[in-house]
């Protein structure tokens, strides 16, 4: 199998990545625990460092050079995603992550449900996806619908059209699942969920690392992102909106920011983006963010996806020579990241012992309790890759998975 090398210098990317240089626990750091946040490159953090040292000034409204500067580099930052996405910077609402993007779309759309209208999800989402929804099903009395997956992790779509019907209101579900690695066809989906005139969210938190991203293309309603994911500060997300339904909802929260006029007589709200961004936002990070597309667009997407999935192949090639080892998610074209099991072995224990010898895993249900439910267990083990990781790393982490499975069993 030919290394990444060929293609991409893994080594020189490395070197941006200092945190991948410390050991942890008297051992070399094999960090794979991707999925649930990325490391960030020295670029990003020198770009907050700066801030901090020159540009720090509350955004907007400042007439002062400070605030103008730190205005600018904001702005700047939203169109650099708007750009990356393709979309218009007036779509691009910043928020603290993926989570609370959701939570605003439930929160201020969900306000035209009524009672036995029904939104439609899957069984592979995470919590952040599960409970906004849960929520108005308790305050409105709305219906949620779930999709099942098939043994490999594959969405069972003749299910998932046969759910729509005159009281559906809302589809959504993940582009990429944080425990399977399935890669949803969303764009095939979104076509079904407008075809009866549904409209769609998207959670891109495990896409937006690994996959390129086009809100036109995708045709999508709303598409939900966070920084710390894809190489990024964290405490940043994304919340992209078609720009007539950003227009139609009312604001998530109030405060300052996000208002034209204020009297104790009414207040008016202003445009978008702005209306839905309340309060200081964190003007520092959002500026650093700008540089984590510098870093993707330098490596580019391809190559980036080319290395995770051979190192994904090698991986799974090498963990399924262990003995009543079962990977949980075997869906064609899967996103690199591999949930699994030992025997009886509990996924806690084999995490706790990979970390002695300097391996960093998930354990655990990972936010997505019904998923484990659907496959009849508590938690696993997930080992996600990044582009930083390498083919050595797997055989260091695969050396200490038999150490510890050894060890247990």
């Amino acid at each position: 199998m030919d290394s990444g090398k060929s293609v991409i210098d893994i080594d020189s990317i490395r070197k941006e990545f200092p945190i991948l240089s410390r050991g942890a626990n008297d051992r070399p750091l094999i960090y794979l625990d991707n999925t649930a946040t990325s490391q960030t490159p020295s670029t990003v953090v020198d770009a907050v460092v700066d801030m901090y040292e020159h540009h720090k000034a509350n955004v907007h409204r400042g007439v002062h050079l400070l605030s103008r500067e730190a205005t600018d580099m904001q702005e700047a930052t939203r169109r650099r995603v708007a750009a990356y996405i393709n979309a218009s910077p007036e779509e691009v609402i910043f928020t603290r992550g993926t989570t609370e993007a959701i939570n605003l779309v439930a929160s201020s759309f969900g306000q035209r449900f009524s009672e036995g209208d029904e939104v439609i999800l899957t069984v592979m989402e995470h919590h952040a996806n599960i409970v906004p929804w849960q929520l108005l099903q308790s305050q409105r009395g709305i219906k949620v619908r779930v999709v099942d997956i098939d043994d490999r992790g594959v969405l069972n779509q003749e299910q998932y059209r046969s759910l729509f019907g005159p009281r559906t209101v809302m589809a959504a579900f993940c582009h990429v699942s944080n425990v399977l690695g399935t890669v949803n066809p969303v764009k095939d989906m979104i076509a079904v969920a407008h075809g009866y005139g549904v409209p769609v969210l998207v959670d891109g938190a495990q896409a937006s690392p690994h996959l390129n991203l086009d809100m036109k293309d995708l045709d999508c309603d709303f598409y939900a992102f966070s920084s710390h994911k894809m190489y990024g500060p964290a405490g940043v997300g994304v919340l992209y909106g078609r720009r007539d339904l950003l227009e139609s909802m009312p604001p998530y929260q109030g405060g300052g920011e996000m208002i034209r006029h204020v009297s104790f007589e009414g207040t008016t709200f202003a445009d978008l983006p702005f209306k839905f961004e309340a309060g200081t936002p964190d003007f520092v990070d959002i500026a650093a963010f700008a540089r984590c597309f510098d870093f993707i667009e330098r490596v580019g997407m391809v190559h980036i996806a080319a290395h995770e999935h051979e190192l994904l192949d090698y991986a799974t090639e090498r963990m399924l020579e262990i003995p009543d080892l079962r990977i949980y998610g075997t869906a064609p074209d899967k996103s690199a990241v591999i949930s699994f099991n030992v025997g009886d072995i509990h996924n806690y224990d084999l995490g706790l012992l990979l970390d002695r010898l300097g391996v960093a895993v998930r354990t655990g249900h990972h936010c997505a309790q019904p998923l484990m439910e659907r496959f009849g267990i508590q938690g696993t083990v997930r080992a996600s890759f990044a582009v930083y990781n390498t083919l050595e790393e797997v055989d260091i982490f695969i050396s200490a998975l038999r150490k510890v499975t050894a060890m247990l069993s």
